[in-house]
């Protein structure tokens, strides 16, 4: 008997739901009908009423009306959502989101719209994802309201930013209010005041512009503000610009950094002119594309591992043809550092040759992993994740190559040779041995830059020629030998580079940057940090 009380009781709640469910189908079935009537004035108003409802499947309706694959059928006038599939369009019925089969577009007639009606679609989908239960589409949703500036967003605007609990998102719905209400026309003096210290609070160039425009005001109390704020963001604006620079120049020296950090060790320890350092980096790159080449042909799964992969053997391919160039060529030529910077020349036209014979001479495409793609935003500084691994594994190569001087009996003989030759070769120092792995392994982290380098410039033969002449100023700069000197060398040029190029151009800038260490090695011929030793003078 209780059971039976219950469901007596439930009865008409369910049957009320039932009821309502029914009313907001045959609701929505009105509204998605009044699309297919009418002129294109008609339609706006059923857009707009539709978007008005609030309906959850109102954003696809006139997502599909937007991108033109909302069809009446017609053999029964219902309003469908079409997607190709095969010969024929893949039906679904747009008020209950159900399948309904397919049909020929013979069979179907498409709901007609113009670009006016496009935008009052993007204004309305907007509206509707303003109070979206997915934050990340709120935010969107906000965002791209904020470059719209749509006066008919407004009202809804106002209401999610009421209802909003997340304070970023909350912020973002201020910023899209200020825009809309900063660009119309209908809006109170008190309301564009109060939206002017909120674009400038943004700080970006597109709150700047808004700005810039409101300074046409005829009312002198907002154009003042206006004014104000726009200055005041501009210095803002020039402080990160700055900052931007200083990180591209940061970006650009680690480059330099792990391009010349090899040849400091070969120059340095060993006073060869390697001008073969470019092709050493190329092999790597070269490298990274075979790897990649085998890992996609054999297990592509493995694609977003394959630079990690490819670092040992590069690694191993350009220190054992540094090896070898210095056990056939080099050997023979130490104290002429002339010929061996025409030795070496030859040599690297030799390299480049061979590579466009094995890989032909076109440029070749060595994919980034997932995890090198993307960027995010420190304040207004664009940090791509690319650059940023780069920076970490120029820093981290650096560091271990620091140690391997320090801590091994191999950089103890370097550093020995380095200061003085004779008096290591008379302590039972083996230099030969010595220079030929000082020059493997100078060539080997030539072969590390080349995988960096894979990842944002072209593969190509002659990859290495854009930063041989570059390594060899950050060498001759920081102090020839001296890995500091090296890293702080990289790290300044790579900066005055990037805040040359805005006025002087890349040309004219890297003549003004050579110019520059020109006149330095003039007043410090052995560049910021010089080697100390007998030998070294």
């Amino acid at each position: 008997m209780l059971i039976l009380r219950l469901l007596a009781g439930l009865l008409p709640v369910l049957v009320s739901l039932l009821l309502a469910g029914v009313a907001m189908a045959a609701d929505l079935g009105s509204l998605v009908t009044n699309l297919t009537t009418g002129g294109f004035g008609d339609r706006e108003a059923a857009i707009n009423a539709l978007a008005a409802s609030g309906e959850a499947r109102a954003a696809p309706i006139l997502e599909a009306l937007s991108a033109g694959r909302l069809y009446v059928r017609s053999a029964d006038n219902l309003v469908v959502i079409g997607k190709q599939d095969g010969d024929k369009l893949a039906l679904v019925d747009a008020v209950t989101g159900k399948p309904v089969g397919s049909a020929g577009e013979d069979e179907l007639n498409r709901i007609r719209i113009n670009n006016r009606l496009r935008g009052v679609i993007d204004d309305a989908v907007g509206t509707l994802t303003l109070m979206s239960p997915n934050p990340d589409m709120r935010r969107s949703a906000a965002n791209s309201l904020f470059k719209q500036r749509s006066a008919s967003a407004l009202a809804a605007v106002e209401h999610a930013m009421a209802a909003e609990k997340d304070p970023a998102i909350k912020r973002a719905f201020g910023e899209a209010w200020a825009s809309i209400v900063l660009a119309s026309s209908d809006a109170s003096r008190e309301q564009k005041l109060k939206a002017i210290p909120i674009l400038r609070d943004r700080g970006d160039a597109d709150a700047f512009g808004m700005l810039r425009d409101a300074e046409a005001s005829s009312d002198p109390e907002i154009k003042a503000a206006a004014t104000s704020a726009a200055t005041s963001l501009q210095q803002t604006l020039a402080v990160w610009e700055a900052a931007q620079n200083v990180w591209y120049g940061i970006s650009l020296g680690s480059v330099l950094l792990l391009a010349a950090i090899g040849l400091a060790i070969t120059f340095g320890t060993m006073g060869v002119i390697n001008m073969a350092h470019g092709e050493m980096v190329m092999l790597g790159a070269y490298a990274t594309y075979v790897v990649q080449q085998v890992i996609l042909a054999y297990s592509p799964g493995l694609l977003d591992a394959s630079v990690v992969i490819a670092l040992p053997l590069a690694f191993l391919v350009s220190g054992a043809v540094g090896v070898l160039i210095e056990r056939t060529i080099i050997r023979f030529l130490y104290g002429r550092p002339l010929d061996t910077l025409l030795a070496t020349w030859g040599l690297s036209l030799a390299l480049q040759q061979a590579v466009r014979s094995i890989f032909g001479p076109t440029n070749r495409e060595v994919r980034s992993p997932s995890w090198m793609s993307g960027s995010f935003h420190v304040g207004q500084i664009d940090v791509t994740y690319g650059r940023l691994w780069i920076v970490l594994f120029a820093l981290m190569v650096f560091a271990t190559l620091i140690l391997i001087l320090r801590k091994t009996p191999l950089g103890l003989y370097m550093r020995a040779v380095t200061q003085n030759r004779p008096m290591a070769s008379a302590m039972g120092i083996r230099t030969p041995r010595v220079d030929a792995l000082t020059f493997g392994l100078g060539s080997g982290i030539a072969g590390l830059a080349g995988v960096a380098l894979s990842q944002i410039d072209n593969v190509s033969p002659n990859l290495g020629q854009g930063y041989i002449i570059d390594s060899f100023m950050v060498v001759v700069f920081g102090g020839v030998g001296n890995l500091f000197g090296t890293l702080v060398g990289a790290t300044t040029l790579g900066i005055v580079n990037k805040f040359l190029e805005p006025y002087a151009g890349a040309v004219l800038g890297k003549i003004l940057v050579l110019v520059f260490i020109i006149l330095f090695i003039q007043r410090r011929p052995r560049g910021l940090f010089a080697l100390k030793g007998r030998a070294v003078e």
